[in-house]
């Protein structure tokens, strides 16, 4: 770190005492000279900075209480407390007291804007309506005032009337509201022993799924079978036996075996597939 020099240690604490002897000789004033101050000032003036600084410090609470509608969401308190405190500093630089009012009546909605602007703009991890953003805020003011009016949950229909829209809307913002804050696959899930994150808990597709359809499919004309037939390819294919063993094991030869198998299952094959009906196979039989 650089050294400074004796004179520019000096000239940095005089400069230390300037400001705050001027902080303390603009505390004594009130909004309204404070605010004409920040009003005719130019940008970079020392004294239009200690001015802002002085009314930023005096409607902390407004800003508070902006954030604490908030305290809901999965946002961190400081982060918008940092964004409400732009919307104060844009509402002081703004005001005019020429065109009546007071600074808290102008500054409030200017906050509130800033806020809902960061979670529209900044908060949402994937592409929603704006439209459907600003309902599913809506929503979730309307869901804690009106919990504490009824004593219940409200359903779809009491928030629909209650906001002026439909009960479809209101499914639509709740969902949406869902993709407001994502959630890592390698998140930890806790708990859950065994599992190191969210991933191992996803499912995955089965690979047996489609064996148990076609399973499903072939029993349904099982029963459309001869009972040699069906006992040929139960042997076959679920007694792992060869032609040969079920020829012996039947009477029979192995080519008669390879043509009631081949005959067997052509069946099955059309009939699973819509190619033809049973009376035709059984006609052929």
């Amino acid at each position: 770190m650089q050294k400074l020099s004796p004179p520019e240690t000096r000239r940095r604490a005089r400069g230390r005492q300037g400001t705050e002897a001027v902080r303390q000789e603009l505390a004594e004033l009130d909004d309204a000279a404070l605010l004409r101050m920040v009003r005719l000032l130019p940008p970079g003036s020392p004294r239009r900075a200690s001015a802002c600084e002085l009314l930023v410090g005096r409607y902390r609470n407004l800003v508070v209480s902006c954030v604490r509608r908030y305290r809901n969401v999965p946002e961190p308190v400081d982060d918008l407390m940092q964004v409400a405190y732009v919307g104060l500093l844009n509402a002081i630089n703004n005001f005019d007291p020429a065109f009546g009012g007071s600074l808290a009546a102008y500054a409030q909605p200017c906050i509130t804007g800033e806020i809902k602007r960061h979670f529209r703009d900044k908060r949402w991890q994937v592409h929603v309506r704006r439209q459907t953003q600003e309902l599913a805020l809506q929503v979730r003011d309307a869901t804690s005032e009106l919990a504490q009016k009824l004593g219940h949950a409200p359903t779809d229909a009491d928030l629909a009337s209650t906001l002026g829209t439909t009960e479809a809307m209101v499914r639509q913002a709740r969902l949406a509201s869902m993709a407001f804050q994502t959630v890592s696959l390698d998140a930890p899930l806790a708990g859950e022993r065994g599992l190191a994150g969210l991933a191992e808990a996803l499912g995955s597709d089965d690979p047996n799924i489609e064996l148990a359809l076609d399973l499903q499919a072939v029993a349904t004309h099982w029963p459309e079978l001869p009972r040699r037939e069906q006992r040929i390819l139960a042997m076959r294919f679920f007694g792992d036996m060869t032609q040969a063993q079920i020829g012996a094991q039947l009477g029979i030869s192995q080519v008669q075996v390879s043509r009631l198998i081949a005959h067997a299952l052509g069946y099955l094959r059309d009939r699973v597939l819509g190619i033809r009906e049973s009376s035709a196979y059984q006609e052929a039989s």
